[in-house]
C-alpha cells in the first residue's frame, strides 16, 4: 500500500502477458517513492537503469518530499508522474480529482510528464471498499477519471489489485478502453488481469529492490513509454 509516491506507466505499445521480471529484463524499469524516501539519488537511479518514477499526492496531505522528488527525477532525465491515494468515503471523485490537479498531479506535454494515476485499493482501516457498493464505487472512479480528463485531455492510470477490483467494483469492465492499468502484485508473475483490460501496462512487482521505493516495470519499450508521456 502506498500513501505518498513517484510513478510511471504506459498505454501505448503494450505487450502480451506474462511480464518477465529480472535484472536483465528488456522492459523499462521504474520506481515509486514517497516521504519514506526523502533523499533519492536520481542520477544514481538513472545510471542503475531507472526510466520512470512517480510521486503521491493523497487528498488532505502533502508529501514534504514531493516537489524535490518530482523535479529531481526530471532533472536526471527520468520520466515522472504523480499518483493520488483515493479515499472514496471522505469526499467525491470530482473533489479529489480537483485537489489532485491543483496540487501538482496534472499533466504537461513536455515529454517528461506522465498523466496522473488514481491509486484505488484497500482502505487503510475500516471496510475494504470504504462502505460503498460496487455501483457506487464505479461511479466514484468514473467521476474522478472524467474530471481529470476534462482538465488534461488525458485519462488517469488506475492503480489497483485484481482482488480489490473484483471485490469492490464487481470486476467492472468500464475503464479498459480508456484508462491504462497499473497492477500491484508482489510475485513472479502478474497474475489475472481485471475485466475490461487485455493487459496491464504497468506492474508493481516488489516493495524492495535495487533502487529506492517500490519496484515497477513498464509493459512495452522505451518508445512506448515516451509516447505515453506526450500523449501519442
Amino acid at each position: 500500500m502506498k500513501f505518498l509516491a513517484l510513478l510511471i506507466f504506459s498505454f501505448a505499445g503494450v505487450q502480451a502477458n506474462p511480464i518477465v521480471v529480472g535484472k536483465n529484463a528488456v522492459f523499462p524499469q521504474g520506481i515509486d517513492v514517497s516521504s519514506f524516501q526523502p533523499n533519492v539519488d536520481w542520477t544514481g537511479a538513472k545510471q542503475n537503469g531507472i526510466s520512470f518514477a512517480n510521486a503521491s499526492l493523497p487528498a488532505g496531505y502533502q508529501n514534504p518530499s514531493y516537489s524535490s522528488q518530482y523535479a529531481g527525477a526530471a532533472s536526471a532525465g527520468i520520466i515522472r508522474g504523480a499518483y493520488h491515494f483515493a479515499w472514496p468515503d471522505s469526499s467525491s471523485g470530482v473533489a479529489q480529482a480537483t485537489y489532485f490537479l491543483a496540487h501538482g498531479g496534472g499533466w504537461t506535454n513536455d515529454g517528461l510528464t506522465l498523466p496522473g494515476a488514481l491509486d484505488i485499493e484497500y482502505a487503510p482501516s475500516g471496510p475494504e471498499c470504504y462502505g460503498l457498493n460496487s455501483s457506487a464505487m464505479v461511479s466514484w472512479i468514473t467521476d474522478f477519471s472524467n474530471t481529470y480528463h476534462a482538465a488534461t485531455n488525458r485519462y488517469p492510470v488506475i492503480y489497483t489489485t485484481t482482488d480489490w477490483w473484483t471485490s469492490c467494483t464487481g470486476n467492472s469492465d468500464t475503464f479498459g478502453s480508456t484508462n491504462p492499468l497499473w497492477i500491484a502484485r508482489f510475485a513472479s508473475t502478474i497474475g489475472t488481469i481485471p475485466a475490461g483490460w487485455l493487459n496491464a501496462t504497468f506492474w508493481q512487482y516488489a516493495d524492495v529492490g535495487p533502487n529506492p521505493g517500490d519496484q515497477d516495470i513498464f509493459n512495452g519499450n522505451e518508445k512506448g513509454l515516451k509516447c505515453l508521456a506526450v500523449g501519442v
